[in-house]
């Protein structure tokens, strides 16, 4: 029974609520979305945790007038089903259904859309000071987990706060996770608030003054009682030494207690961090045992949380393939931002544990951290999103790239990221990658060719990138032993005298299944893995181009600055004007849903490379095909 959920249409609803049926809802909100996710797939755990805090949130403020703003905003779902979003929430991260992130165009409740993690101190403070500038009284609160005060972009909203505005209020959702659990000195220093017992018997007892007292006097009282906890404790408590008020820990999951806090707070005299502790996949055994798993996942059994048992995967090859080659090379170290679980390496760390280096949601520094690390011999892994590595661009160029140091960034999720979104998309890692000096980029068709990309890596002088898919590995057996490839060479699989074709990467299927089409058209076509990116194999690209009509390639990425245009570049300078047929995503943010479904929808298809190609081949007589 969901009585009170049906019964919530807007956050003005939540308002009629007493606290005993509030408590009654966060349970029929915890078991809707247990059930609903069953079926969707989606961010289970986090959101289990933040539902208390949520309805909190929504019963004190009044959005849209007020501003929310989640870090990541994958822990949303419950202001989604306070804000009108409950009859659509089966559409939940499927084709033209509700995003599994907030989205601006989506709802007049979502102030900011976000994906990445370290982006809401920043966006919250920018509309704070939008909102002093134009006389407005609205409320603006940021909701941002402990992981994201790992992030530079947080620390460098924090530096600001103060300077920008007088009234923010910043929620700490300390869970002590991220994806996997968090690490680093900010972790560390969060776990000391919580578990100090003096700071605690102190705060318990200033909440008990406030409830016996009242008034102002108890918010003098509160203060002075929270200030000699904490200066007896650490004279420069981090978070006021940004001239932010800081207040809790308070348990995340006390409805009556977060509601009066947050009534407090709307009264503060300047910018305010309140630090809440919540309990990731609260309400769900399964979702608490194994949190890393229902972080974010797919459909599972809302019983037991069981999921179909899966096949191997790219990052799971990578990892095995990591782990061979540390096993024989002491120089091969791996990094990761914050994903161990993501990218495969918790596969890596129990077999190399003292080369396994987690340095939080800091793509930046993994990077320059890595260029460090080679300059001393070692040949760095940094294993990050093709989407997150974006963030790290100027490191790549400047500390890496511009040092021709040997670094291997290892691209998990390039292409299409299906139902994660525009925010989760790896469509662009070639475009921003191929036009910096130095830098070699590959792209494995196999798991089998992975790894012998990854050994090639080993050889080279400068730095190189390996991108692939989210998901299974085609199935190809791979050698006993990964072997270097000829940097810059192309596989030819099979010739052809009317098209060359060229498909990157997981592309290969649809360029097998376009040269079959040509074959039983009467046509002569040329099959090519070109396995690199950069250097292009211009040998390969000549000779083609004096035989065919036209050469189509297939990409997994905007065709904008792509492989396609690399192609259309190398045959330019080589003064060829054959035509080159492009298949990629084309220049927009390509809205989630399932792969093949959007692949259809937006052209990235052997049809539309047949379309393309039928003018072009009109000259060119067809071979007559005889029946046998």
């Amino acid at each position: 029974m969901e009585a009170l959920l049906d019964s919530i249409h807007s956050p003005d609803d939540l308002k009629l609520l007493s606290f005993a049926q509030m408590e009654t809802l966060a349970e029929e909100i915890r078991a809707f979305l247990i059930q609903s996710l069953a079926k969707t797939g989606g961010h289970l755990g986090p959101n289990l945790g933040v539902v208390e805090l949520t309805l909190a949130m929504h019963y004190v403020f009044s959005t849209p007038q007020d501003k929310f703003v989640f870090d990541v905003s994958h822990q949303a779902y419950t202001h989604k089903l306070l804000t009108g979003r409950r009859d659509r929430f089966d559409t939940l991260r499927q084709p033209h259904g509700l995003n599994g992130f907030m989205l601006r165009t989506e709802s007049e409740h979502d102030s900011y859309g976000a994906g990445h993690a370290g982006t809401a101190l920043s966006a919250a403070l920018g509309m704070a000071a939008a909102r002093d500038l134009a006389g407005g009284e609205e409320y603006v609160v940021a909701v941002a987990g402990d992981a994201a005060f790992t992030n530079g972009i947080s620390f460098e909203a924090l530096n600001n706060v103060a300077e920008q505005t007088k009234r923010l209020i910043i929620v700490l959702n300390d869970n002590e996770w991220s994806i996997d659990r968090n690490v680093g000195a900010i972790a560390r220093y969060f776990h000391k608030i919580v578990t100090n017992p003096h700071y605690e018997n102190l705060h318990n007892s200033a909440q008990r003054i406030v409830k016996k007292i009242g008034g102002k006097t108890a918010v003098k009282v509160l203060r002075r009682a929270e200030e000699a906890a904490k200066s007896m404790l650490w004279p420069s408590v981090l978070f006021e030494e940004f001239n932010l008020s800081y207040y809790g820990p308070i348990d995340g999951h006390n409805l009556p207690q977060l509601v009066e806090t947050f009534k407090f707070l709307k009264n503060a005299q300047g910018p305010v961090l309140l630090h809440v502790l919540t309990q990731k996949g609260r309400g769900f055994q399964p979702a608490m045992d194994l949190t890393k798993k229902f972080h974010g996942l797919g459909p599972y059994d809302p019983e037991t949380g069981t999921t179909k048992p899966g096949e191997l995967t790219w990052s799971e090859a990578f990892a095995n393939t990591l782990v061979e080659l540390a096993n024989q090379d002491p120089r091969v170290v791996a990094i990761t931002a914050a994903m161990p679980n993501g990218t495969g390496l918790d596969h890596f760390r129990p077999h190399h544990p003292s080369r396994y280096f987690d340095v939080g949601i800091a793509e930046e520094h993994a990077v320059i951290f890595a260029a460090g690390m080679a300059t001393r011999g070692f040949r760095p892994v940094c294993a990050i999103y093709s989407t997150f590595l974006q963030r790290a661009f100027d490191p790549i160029v400047h500390d890496v790239a511009l040092q021709e140091l040997p670094v291997l960034f290892c691209m998990d999720r390039a292409g299409l990221s299906g139902d994660d979104g525009p925010t989760h998309h790896g469509l662009f890692d070639i475009a921003y990658l191929r036009s910096i000096p130095n830098m070699t980029i590959m792209a494995p068709s196999n798991e089998d060719e992975l790894a012998d990309m990854m050994k090639t890596s080993l050889t080279l002088s400068g730095p190189s990138a390996i991108r692939y898919p989210r998901g299974a590995v085609p199935g190809v057996e791979r050698k006993p032993t990964p072997q270097p490839l000829p940097v810059g060479k192309a596989q030819i699989l099979s010739e052809g005298s009317d098209v060359a074709i060229l498909g990157l990467g997981n592309m290969m299927p649809l360029a097998e299944d376009l040269a079959a089409r040509l074959s039983r058209e009467g046509f002569s076509a040329a099959l090519i893995n070109p396995r690199f990116v950069k250097p292009l194999d211009r040998e390969m690209l000549a000779k083609f181009a004096n035989r065919v009509a036209a050469f189509v390639t297939f990409e997994d990425h905007a065709k904008t600055g792509g492989f396609g245009s690399a192609v259309m570049e190398a045959l330019e300078e080589m003064d060829s004007h054959v035509p080159v047929v492009r298949i990629g995503w084309p220049d927009r943010f390509i809205e989630h849903g399932k792969v093949d479904a959007l692949r259809q929808k937006h052209g990235v298809s052997v049809e539309e490379a047949w379309s393309q190609l039928v003018p072009l081949l009109a000259p060119r007589k067809r071979r007559t095909l005889v029946a046998s």
